[in-house]
């Protein structure tokens, strides 16, 4: 009997799915109401620096959990970039069982506290769910439930580290230590490769530290995973620029048998239009670097940022937003976005333009900058606008902004914020010339493997999409961890086919020379 009942624990340690299934029908299910997140209040928010979203509490996220209906055929698997089995970890929570749920989080996704934060789950995993699809009703809120589940393991101290099998002395080496480098570092290590991360700035975490503001990702969250990372073996070597400190030859030569490029896209975009140099005229990456790495909000370090009181941001995305909320946040009396199409077709996250117009962002939608002015200085005091209006579609699929002739007016600014796009980090293309590049010089890779045109080097994240989000990286990442693998071990199976060929110890030695 007592085998038996083991047996029985075993199996329903095994199916998952049994977990409460006989507390709510489907239909009881389906009649509960998607939560909204805690939130700090948008007049107290925007003036300090503290995380907005405030996050479930344990009823709240075991009451979201249970809209889960456990589909035969769960699509919000498949849209999810890294393959979170999404429905296994939300039945964990609804049965109390939080570290579990943070233990599947993990299996797949190194990152699962930032990616609950910043993953815009509204156009993938949630927008396939059943809800929507189906019901015309609110998905279930994966990423509220992904912070969730995370975040307790974070605050509950037992933060669990998957298992590393015996590590097989296989060196192979990440250039960056964004999404895309940390996602490939984590499953590099799980296989058990010796595996180290170079960064070119400080502080780990590219674009997660310095690109994104601690209100949406506290760089504490940052730090807890990449601690993680840490645990399983990982190396991170900072203040490390491959292609200038050192060049992916040189350390070829200490024993790094291939590679991930993941430095990237920053260098910055801008308008070329008359007046772009003047004082007060940042890019997006200067501003949120100097906010975010380098504490310029704080006049005690030596890095201050000029942020004034009317203060324009050129562009629509999620960094826009995050720029046009730190100038918020600084003391502007003014933040306006200036965005050339209208507000259905920003790129941002609709939480983010929300926020911003609860924080008091203006909005000038249909608006562009035509030219900046400046005081006796060299100060920008002033811009040209020109009103739009949108015309046929373009090749963005969105329909293409057209000047409004004899629309010009003028606006005070004193800081302009020009966020309108990225270009690849240009270091490893011009350091390795024989690797195949696009004219927009991102890195052209295997869509399926991420191998670039070198058979050791393989690419992942803004270098190869020239800007996107941080969970596509991700899988970025992870794609080039699992094709690296069989890289890997298909040229050790031809080297031992090779060496049973030699017939004695001395050809073998002779080989090796």
């Amino acid at each position: 009997m007592k085998g038996l009942l083991e047996y029985l624990k075993k199996e329903r340690e095994q199916d998952w799915r049994v977990e409460l299934r006989s507390k709510l029908k489907n239909k009881e299910r389906t009649q509960l109401e998607r939560l909204a997140m805690p939130e700090q209040a948008a007049d107290i928010r925007n003036k300090n620096f503290a995380e907005v979203n405030l996050g479930l509490s344990e009823e709240q996220a075991r009451h979201e959990a249970q809209r889960c209906i456990d589909c035969p055929n769960p699509t919000c698997i498949t849209g999810c970039p890294v393959g979170i089995n999404i429905p296994k970890f939300i039945k964990k929570i609804e049965a109390g069982e939080f570290l579990d749920a943070a233990r599947v989080l993990k299996e797949t996704n190194s990152l699962p506290a930032v990616c609950g934060r910043v993953c815009p789950q509204e156009v993938q995993c949630e927008q396939v769910c059943f809800y929507p699809q189906k019901l015309n009703k609110p998905p279930v809120a994966i990423g509220f439930l992904e912070r969730f589940a995370a975040d307790y393991e974070q605050n509950s101290g037992k933060i669990s580290v998957p298992d590393i099998p015996a590590v097989n002395g296989i060196k192979v080496a990440s250039v960056g230590s964004g999404p895309a480098g940390l996602a490939f570092a984590g499953d590099m290590a799980k296989m058990g490769y010796d595996v180290t991360v170079f960064e070119a700035l400080h502080e780990i975490g590219g674009v997660l530290k310095y690109g994104i503001p601690e209100f949406r990702l506290p760089n504490k969250i940052v730090d807890a995973e990449i601690d993680i990372l840490k645990k399983m073996g990982v190396k991170f070597v900072n203040n490390f620029i491959v292609g200038k400190t050192a060049t992916i030859e040189d350390l070829k030569k200490e024993g790094f048998s291939a590679f991930l490029v993941g430095s990237g896209a920053g260098l910055p975009n801008f308008m070329h239009i008359p007046g772009e140099n003047y004082i007060g005229i940042y890019s997006s990456n200067e501003y949120l670097t100097r906010v975010n790495l380098m504490n310029a909000a704080d006049p005690e370090y030596d890095t201050p940022v000029i942020s004034g009181k009317s203060v324009a941001v050129i562009g629509g995305g999620n960094t826009a937003m995050d720029a046009v909320r730190i100038s918020k946040r600084l003391g502007a009396g003014r933040s306006m976005i200036i965005y050339r199409r209208s507000i259905e077709e920003m790129p941002a996250r609709v939480e983010e333009i929300k926020h911003a117009k609860e924080e008091g962002i203006e909005f000038l939608n249909l608006h562009n900058p035509v030219e900046y002015f400046a005081d006796e200085h060299g100060r920008v005091n002033k811009m040209k606008v020109q009103k739009m209006e949108l015309g046929e579609p373009d090749a963005s699929g969105r329909r293409r902004p057209i000047p409004i002739e004899g629309s010009e007016f003028f606006i005070d600014v004193d800081t302009v914020v020009v966020s309108v796009g990225v270009s690849p980090n240009p270091l490893i293309p011009q350091s390795m010339k024989e690797l195949d590049v696009s004219s927009w010089g991102t890195i052209n890779v295997n869509k399926e493997t991420m191998q670039t045109s070198i058979p050791d080097i393989f690419a992942g994240g803004d270098i190869v999409r020239g800007g996107a989000t941080v969970i596509l990286a991700m899988g970025d990442g992870r794609n080039a961890a699992a094709a690296m693998d069989r890289h890997i071990k298909g040229k050790v199976r031809e080297l031992i086919s090779l060496i049973k060929e030699f017939k004695t110890i001395g050809e073998v030695l002779e080989f090796a020379k």
